[in-house]
Order: structure tokens, then sequence, then C-alpha cells
């Protein structure tokens, strides 16, 4: 069972960057696509982007296509989040989450067997 932290929420102006870490324990990520989703208040939760398990491919939301980028650090254990030029309406809790079967790819939530808490980020002046 693998266990995900995510960490580097918080308050930012729009236009401005945080950069999201999700760190994982219990398993190596290395085999495994990584997943970000975000759910806004009385909203559902959706599809930020998914990073392949060989660190090539990517796959972004369109909300947040060229302003977010998804990359990993294998010795740390860890997948992280660039947020740039934030706007208001990408607030919510930002969860990380990790696909239950390896050298899989895919971005449906049933799929993924293990999240991340939450972090919350809020963009407002």
């Amino acid at each position: 069972q693998v266990h995900l932290v995510e960490s580097g929420g918080g308050l930012v102006q729009p236009g401005g960057s945080l950069r999201l870490s999700c760190a994982a324990s219990g398993r190596s990520i290395r085999s495994y696509a990584m997943g970000w989703f975000r759910q806004a208040p009385e909203k559902d939760r959706e599809f930020v982007g998914l990073f392949s398990w060989d660190g090539i491919s990517a796959s972004y939301a369109d909300s947040v296509k060229g302003r977010f980028t998804i990359s990993r650090d294998i010795s740390k254990n860890t997948v992280y989040l660039q947020m740039n030029n934030l706007k208001p309406e990408d607030t919510a809790v930002y969860y990380c989450a990790i696909r239950s079967i390896p050298f899989t790819w895919g971005k449906d939530r049933v799929d993924f067997g293990s999240w991340g808490q939450g972090t919350q980020v809020t963009v407002s002046s």
C-alpha cells in the first residue's frame, strides 16, 4: 500500500505561481503513472494532469494546458505540479493519486488506487 502526502498549497494572487509536491512512501512510483486532480467547493473532483511511469509523457486538462507542468524526482519518490499564471477558477483542493496497475495509462478516477489527503490552493486578490 502506497501512502501519498501533498504539500505546497496556499493563498496566491491571480497570475502567481505555486509548486505542489506529492511524496510517496511504501512503494516506488517508478513503474506507475501519477495523476493530479482537484475539487472545488460543490463540484466533482476533476482531472488536472497525468504523468507517465517512464517520465516521458504527460497529459493535461484543457483548462490548465500551457500553465501547469508535472514532473517527478524518482530519487525522492516525489511528483510535482508546477502551476503558473494561476486564475481564481483554479481555486480547489488538489489531490495526487497513483494508478493501481503499473505501466498503465488513463485518467479515470476509479483506476487510481491510492490518494493523498489533498492540499488547498486559493487564488484570490
